[in-house]
């Protein structure tokens, strides 16, 4: 990709199909609007921006506001002291920790979509590492996009026009769709555990099982594996069966990208068009990272009931 603004474009490390790396950003860079404009079409485009070499809270928070306007996460319980930064962060003595296919994990997470068990979907973030573990770590993408395109004619004909339902869920041993491994939770947060023992107050949402990105017309397989739980009007075993044959193509058939973090990166995804996954980390290992969140709602998403207020979840 060619250079703008004294900045070096490039694919993603296996190339994908999707996304892209951006090289040398600076806030003196941010400040063109040719910049901010090549960075918000490469965006749309691709899914991802890795941006490489780049350090700090002040350059985090421009970058992040070049997408869109910035919230404070829906959560109380993981909010960072600044009201736009949000805490991602496993501590070994209170972590979260699962027990993934034999292997103990701090905060290991299945593919998902933020705040897909509410009506408002957010448009995105940046994630920025403060301490990363010796080893694990990694977060998984994987383009939805490029899911369907590559969906067989005859199951992109059999859920057109569906609905897919999701229930908040914290426990991933509880997934029922695109399981990837075998998991139980050894310990829950406090936080985590308050949610568990209150499920009954999330009222169930819907979301389209396929959807158009509105400045391209290109189709994506909006399912989220993690927290769906049917299809709507198909909650039976036919039902069931094609929405797993879905999840199967998009987490076995599809190409991922695992990103191994460096100190000095930040990334930027489409929580509309990408789902992501975390590796965990060694449950003696902290890992923590800051995030921002991108304000948005394509619209598409309702609630089975009265929606709860936002801050009662916490975000994975």
């Amino acid at each position: 990709m060619p250079e703008a603004g004294g900045l070096a474009f490039g694919p993603l490390p296996g190339d994908p199909g999707f996304g892209a790396t951006v090289d040398g950003m600076t806030r003196a860079a941010l400040a063109d609007e040719a910049v901010r404009e090549r960075l918000r079409a490469l965006w749309i485009d691709r899914g991802v921006l890795v941006f490489r070499r780049v350090e700090g809270e002040d350059l985090h928070l421009d970058l992040s506001r070049c997408f869109g306007r910035l919230i404070a996460h829906p959560t109380r319980e993981t909010r960072a002291d600044h009201p736009e930064l949000m805490t991602v962060r496993y501590r070994p003595d209170d972590g979260w920790l699962m027990r993934v296919d034999g292997e103990l994990r701090g905060t290991w997470l299945p593919w998902h979509s933020d705040l897909i068990y509410v009506d408002r979907i957010n448009r995105g973030g940046i994630l920025r590492p403060v301490q990363l573990p010796g080893r694990l770590g990694q977060t998984g993408f994987i383009d939805k996009i490029a899911a369907y395109a590559s969906l067989p004619d005859r199951l992109k004909r059999r859920i057109e026009g569906l609905e897919v339902v999701y229930k908040y869920d914290l426990d991933p041993a509880k997934q029922r769709f695109g399981r990837t491994a075998e998991v139980t939770v050894e310990r829950f947060t406090d936080g985590v555990r308050s949610i568990q023992d209150r499920l009954d107050d999330f009222p169930r949402v819907i979301h389209p099982l396929v959807f158009v990105q509105r400045e391209t017309g290109r189709k994506a397989l909006n399912l989220s594996p993690w927290f769906a739980i049917g299809i709507a009007g198909m909650m039976d075993s036919a039902g069931d069966a094609l929405l797993e044959e879905v999840a199967r193509h998009v987490v076995d058939d599809t190409e991922v990208y695992s990103h191994d973090w460096r100190s000095d990166d930040m990334v930027l995804w489409d929580n509309w068009r990408v789902l992501h996954s975390a590796a965990g980390s060694p449950p003696d290992d902290e890992r923590w990272l800051l995030r921002t969140t991108i304000e948005g709602d394509y619209g598409l998403g309702r609630s089975e009931a009265a929606p709860v207020d936002a801050a009662a979840y916490i975000s994975v």
